[in-house]
């Protein structure tokens, strides 16, 4: 199905409170070098992080700018691996299916989801920054007629009941009421249709969360949730989980590895710190609507 290319609008449709607000101006100004620089790779920009072993004989150069522009490249490999391991996770996707992505960034995922299933993807986030460059980078690919990317709040989308094949949030959800979210996902989903999200989330087992975890919120102006909020939330609206998956050793690799580039933010020690004494969690859930 075809998209009608329609302009962003720079507005958050109502109702909007006072911190999407704040939400919509912190990502409208935001242009950290780390999310630019790593979509320069291949024109696939992602606002995540990335999973799996660091692939040392790609980095093989001395130190210098060959060295970190090797580093780029497999950060960005890395976090590509991220999307296609939650992609993995939607299962079978028809053609002429919609998938939604909830906090759709600069749009790397919504391609990438595409490019798999020849379907339409439509995105909604609160920037109208990052809107306006994930349309563009639509074109570019010529994929416009089907990917789309619109300035909307993720909580009351404009998508039919029942409309929507696959959704999802990637590294998205901590900015929203969780109740609210799965309420809207259990909404534009069809019954049989499947939610995934990865995301950081503090270990409930830890007892609170941590100071590494504060950190973090503080950083991105964010709420981190824990881990069983996520599938409480999920059983009180009708997405009832098929997996669910601790990507934390995972995830490790990357943050060592950004570690020791030029693209540091100082949020590093955070979470390398985080996942190593247990207080937070890197995870996937796929839930089905039932």
């Amino acid at each position: 199905m075809d998209i009608n290319p329609a302009t962003t609008t720079a507005t958050v449709p109502g109702p909007a409170t006072p911190y999407q607000d704040d939400i919509a101006r912190y990502w409208d100004q935001e242009a950290r070098p780390v999310n630019l620089r790593l979509g320069d790779v291949d024109g696939l920009y992602h606002h995540h992080y990335g999973i799996g072993d660091v692939d040392h004989g790609a980095i093989t150069a001395p130190e210098g700018s060959e060295r970190e522009k090797q580093v780029i490249a497999e950060l960005h490999r890395l976090e590509s691996a991220q999307a296609d391991l939650l992609l993995d996770h939607l299962g079978p996707i028809p053609d002429d299916a919609t998938l939604v992505d909830a906090g759709c960034g600069r749009g790397g995922s919504m391609a990438m989801a595409h490019q798999r299933f020849g379907c339409r993807v439509e995105g909604v986030t609160l920037s109208a920054k990052q809107a306006d460059f994930g349309n563009q980078r639509a074109r570019d690919l010529g994929i416009d007629r089907y990917v789309r990317s619109r300035v909307c709040n993720m909580l009351d989308t404009p998508f039919e009941t029942g409309q929507v094949a696959g959704s999802w949030n990637n590294e998205s959800s901590m900015y929203v009421d969780l109740d609210d979210l799965f309420a809207e996902h259990s909404r534009i989903l069809a019954v049989g249709g499947r939610y995934v999200t990865i995301t950081g989330c503090w270990n409930p087992a830890y007892g609170q969360p941590s100071k590494w975890v504060s950190q973090i919120n503080a950083h991105f102006e964010c709420n981190i949730h824990s881990r069983r909020e996520y599938l409480r939330a999920m059983a009180d609206n009708r997405l009832v989980p098929r997996a669910v998956i601790d990507l934390t050793p995972a995830t490790l690799p990357y943050w060592e590895l950004r570690a020791t580039s030029s693209l540091v933010t100082g949020i590093e020690e955070a979470f390398l710190s985080s996942y190593k004494d247990g207080s937070f969690q890197y995870v996937l859930i796929a839930a089905d609507r039932v």
